[in-house]
């Protein structure tokens, strides 16, 4: 049987997993999804989530993982022989397929923003968001770029852990730090910048509503990019010498970091240029032209951002395309290559619906939405919540308690009381306030 690759470092596996969460979700996501449910309300929310549900439940995809050394539909197998479990697996490979499959349209309309600005045509290109609806509306366009970005993904999957995700993770996530701030740092001196922070800042909790604690506690899934076992496949290539606790801390804080850095660049801009915060999925790509038309070598710096930004829209789908390919290669390096090109195609087949959603399918709907946001509601409101939900039974109830405290308290840098408070997180108010949430988003669905 051939030796699984593992993560060359600790740092590496943080920044990977970091690079995992760090993405669309809290780029590009996060900003309009606070924007539509009320500002600073929906941030307290998010943070609690984030804090008490995520990141136990992050710690469990890691135990899972490195306490199996296998990917997601195996690891629940070795587990816990009795075959139920293991549609907790199936449930991770099928989410990720459908979430990459919309993803990498959104990667897409990226790419093609950073080779525009190349040639200044962003900022100078008129209206920003007439550019953005001319180019979502461009099915030739929008498949082109779903497809240049798959192409990516296959290369950096096919060439492994080490030499494919790591590397890209290691280099291109902290110069996304210091771009973020340097981003944050202009929109705070716009004219009327401060309403945008105080939108973003003071929570207004007349504005939130029951959809807005749901999507609360999705965006926190999402973000974290826990609930499919892709953190399961990330650690299962972990060695016994990292902290699973500390490493899951780590990543967390970067994550809600980020996103306050997102809001901090967005909103003040919103409504600096009288824009509307809760523009939708378009936000990102109509203020960020408007943030750098404002500086001086303005294209330089948006080009700069934008590669930035697609390297971080990247190693987020690193890991839904590695679950999927880790499925089936079942830690075979020779088969990965194969198997990571086969898997990139027919997601990015299964994509091309999604990709023609604001043009040639903009009428096709079901329950009045297109199948883009058919797609992300599918897998956000349904699908992410459904497979936390099984992890948390599985790690607090089915799993082996010894193997559970073992791999939790394996190489701890923190005190290890922390583990009497997470196991009663995970056996009764993760899983109660995961099906209570879910069992309203069933009753909404219409």
């Amino acid at each position: 049987m051939e030796k699984q690759e593992q993560w060359s470092s600790k740092v590496g596996f943080i920044l990977s997993s970091a690079g995992a969460a760090i993405g669309l979700g809290a780029i590009w996501k996060f900003p309009y999804v606070t924007g539509q449910s009320g500002g600073g309300a929906f941030l307290l929310l998010f943070i609690l989530f984030t804090l008490l549900i995520g990141l136990p439940m992050l710690i469990s995809e890691f135990i899972i993982g490195r306490g199996s050394g296998r990917e997601a539909v195996s690891a629940y197998k070795k587990l816990a022989p009795d075959s139920f479990w293991t549609v907790t697996g199936k449930i991770g490979v099928a989410g990720c397929f459908l979430l990459l499959s919309f993803y990498s349209v959104v990667g897409g309309w990226v790419l093609i923003y950073t080779i525009r600005s190349l040639y200044g045509g962003v900022i100078n290109g008129g209206d920003p968001g007439a550019l953005f609806g001319a180019i979502t509306s461009n099915p030739w366009l929008t498949i082109g770029g779903h497809a240049v970005f798959m192409l990516l993904n296959i290369f950096v999957i096919a060439a492994g852990i080490q030499n494919g995700i790591e590397r890209a993770s290691k280099y291109m996530m902290p110069i996304l730090f210091v771009f973020f701030l340097i981003l944050v740092a202009r929109a705070l001196t716009l004219d009327g910048a401060m309403a945008g922070v105080s939108f973003f800042l003071q929570p207004d909790f007349s504005e939130i509503k029951g959809e807005s604690v749901l999507y609360a506690l999705g965006h926190s899934f999402f973000s974290l990019a826990v609930g499919f076992s892709c953190m399961v496949t990330y650690s299962s290539y972990l060695g016994k010498d990292v902290s699973i606790p500390s490493s899951a801390g780590s990543v967390a804080i970067m994550n809600i970091f980020v996103s306050v850095l997102a809001g901090l660049a967005i909103f003040p801009v919103v409504f600096a240029f009288g824009l509307e915060p809760a523009e939708g999925p378009g936000l990102l790509f109509i203020v960020l032209p408007a943030v750098f038309s404002q500086m001086p070598f303005g294209e330089l710096f948006l080009f700069m951002f934008l590669l930035l930004f697609l390297f971080a829209t990247l190693t987020s789908s690193f890991s839904l395309l590695e679950i999927i390919t880790s499925a089936f290669t079942k830690g075979s390096q020779s088969a990965r290559k194969k198997v990571s090109w086969i898997s990139g195609t027919i997601v990015f087949l299964a994509g091309i619906p999604a990709a023609l959603s604001f043009s040639l399918l903009a009428d096709t709907t079901y329950f009045g939405r297109t199948i883009f946001d058919m797609t992300d509601f599918l897998v956000s409101n349904i699908l992410l919540p459904l497979g936390n939900l099984l992890i948390a039974l599985f790690v607090a109830w089915r799993m082996d308690r010894a193997l559970v405290k073992e791999q939790f308290l394996l190489s701890a840098g923190g005190p290890g009381n922390t583990y009497s408070i997470w196991l009663p997180l995970m056996r009764w108010i993760v899983p109660i306030t995961i099906a209570v949430v879910f069992v309203y988003t069933i009753s909404q669905f219409n």
